[in-house]
């Protein structure tokens, strides 16, 4: 059966600065009022969440267009992109202060970085993903990526209530040497707290956020420990997908797109 989208609803890059406030409203619904987080820039009389890579990156919005941009809340998903060039002008990633990314850069790939990644509630579970995933596909076969990265999150910091589903992904997704990034202390933390042969997928997959799950089915694969953020209250794994080592049932999710123009 085909999706289709509500008429009102359109994916595009942020080209103003109502998009990217609006984008920064959204961010601050569900990395802050929703899941605690907080930062720096976080502004919290005008609630946006905001930081320094903003001004650099890439926003890939979704837009409800029955309403008003004057209102802040006409994006209701968001997807922040950084591609390696950029990064190196602008001197680092984000993931840089969480993980190395050595094996990374030595690859010579054409990198994107992802992150912020949200949608607002009223629009989880049905099209809201589907759209922003497509319009990810273009993007990357538009910029000629072969590597997207970036740090997913588990809510909560209590690694032992989280070791199942941490165990799980270090056991049965772990990323190959050559493109394996680590977690930096002092905040990395062993994610084989329990032995392969010791787990339960159920539980785990259970226990794992829908965005990983999502990504895993992709073909995608993690770097070596998790890393603790105690400002968003959150545990992090670092997450890769390599174009070159899709299946051909998962590639041709990108090549489709490609088609279709």
């Amino acid at each position: 059966m085909v999706t289709r989208a509500p008429n009102w609803l359109e994916t595009r890059l942020a080209t103003s600065e109502a998009d990217l406030r609006g984008a920064q409203r959204l961010r601050y619904r569900v990395f802050v009022e929703e899941l605690g987080g907080d930062g720096p820039l976080v502004d919290h009389a005008a609630r946006l969440e905001r930081d320094d890579f903003d001004p650099v990156v890439d926003h890939l919005i979704l837009v409800d267009t029955r309403r008003d941009p004057a209102e802040g809340d006409h994006v209701v998903g968001v997807y922040r992109l950084l591609r390696g060039e950029v990064a190196e002008g602008f001197g680092r990633f984000y993931c840089d202060e969480e993980y190395d990314l050595a094996p990374l850069r030595a690859s010579g790939r054409r990198l994107v970085e992802l992150g912020r990644s949200c949608v607002a509630d009223e629009f989880r579970g049905g099209i809201g993903m589907f759209l922003l995933w497509n319009a990810l596909a273009d993007y990357v076969l538009g910029h000629g990526i072969e590597i997207l990265f970036g740090v997913a999150s588990f809510h909560g910091t209590d690694v032992e209530a989280l070791a199942p589903a941490l165990a799980w992904l270090h056991h049965h997704h772990l990323a190959p040497p050559e493109l394996r990034a680590t977690a930096r202390p002092p905040n990395a933390t062993r994610m084989d707290l329990i032995p392969a042969e010791g787990l339960d997928r159920k539980a785990a997959m259970t226990a794992m956020p829908a965005l990983i799950k999502a990504y895993l089915r992709l073909g995608g694969v993690v770097g070596e420990g998790a890393w603790i953020d105690h400002a968003f209250n959150t545990t992090d794994v670092f997450l890769l997908m390599d174009t070159a080592a899709m299946s051909d049932r998962h590639r041709s999710f990108y090549q489709d797109r490609r088609r279709e123009e």
